[in-house]
């Protein structure tokens, strides 16, 4: 099993994603957890203050790194049993980051823990990067209000490698490339004639499934698979 820990000030974003279809039911299964944190829990003042005005002037609010340090602190140590070094890696979410890839999910899927730092405002104070986080990663070249969804994101891409998610292990294995990445290809199903009558009097336009994909050929139809699909890195 591969545990999420999500550091947010806003953890009822991710109410119903993590209740719903395959993730509700990964979590179900115990193939995977998803544990939200508010970051709130980890201030001492009465505000509960997540954060401050920069340094240097700037729009608008940084998170702070106190409460940041400390959450990922009692984090680790709750799960200290997953040997923290090697099994559990600590990310954040920054448009600065290096893009997140098929091939870094990959990597990922291999530990334990997975301890997620969700930004918000105008960013996190510089040390949390520096020195907590293992790496910060950018989901595409776009800002965001926050790192809630990068989290939704990294996460589903993930789980969805973990045995038993999908229910189907043999798909993933069916859809990996020889290149070690992951092969995206057209998909087609019932009926194999869709007939669309676009003007009243005109002869109805037909929508129809490349022959091969119906041939029972299955050698060639991995050919076309291949040839029409795309390796995603």
């Amino acid at each position: 099993m591969i545990k999420f820990d999500v550091i947010t000030i806003f953890p009822k974003i991710f109410d119903s994603y993590i209740n719903e279809s395959l993730i509700a039911r990964a979590q179900k299964k115990k193939f995977i957890k998803i544990n939200l944190h508010n970051l709130r829990k980890w201030t001492d003042d009465n505000h509960k203050t997540v954060d401050d005005r920069p340094f240097g002037g700037g729009l608008g609010m940084v998170l702070k790194v106190e409460p940041i340090y400390k959450a990922v602190a009692a984090l680790k140590i709750r799960n200290s049993k997953f040997e923290i070094r090697n099994k559990s890696k600590v990310i954040l979410f920054t448009p600065r980051g290096q893009k997140f890839t098929q091939k870094l999910a990959y990597k990922l899927s291999k530990l334990d823990q997975i301890i997620f730092i969700c930004g918000r405002y105008e960013g996190v104070d510089q040390r949390v990067a520096e020195k907590i986080a293992d790496m910060e990663i950018s989901i595409g070249d776009y800002d965001l209000m926050g790192g809630e969804l990068p989290a939704m994101v990294v996460i589903e891409t993930i789980s969805r490698l973990v045995p038993g998610v999908l229910g189907k292990p043999q798909l993933l294995k069916e859809r990996t490339s020889e290149a070690g990445g992951f092969l995206e290809y057209a998909q087609y199903t019932r009926p194999p004639k869709f007939f669309v009558k676009k003007f009243r009097r005109a002869s109805p336009e037909v929508w129809s499934v490349p022959k091969v994909l119906l041939s029972g050929n299955h050698k060639k139809i991995e050919e076309w698979k291949k040839q029409h699909g795309k390796v995603i890195e």
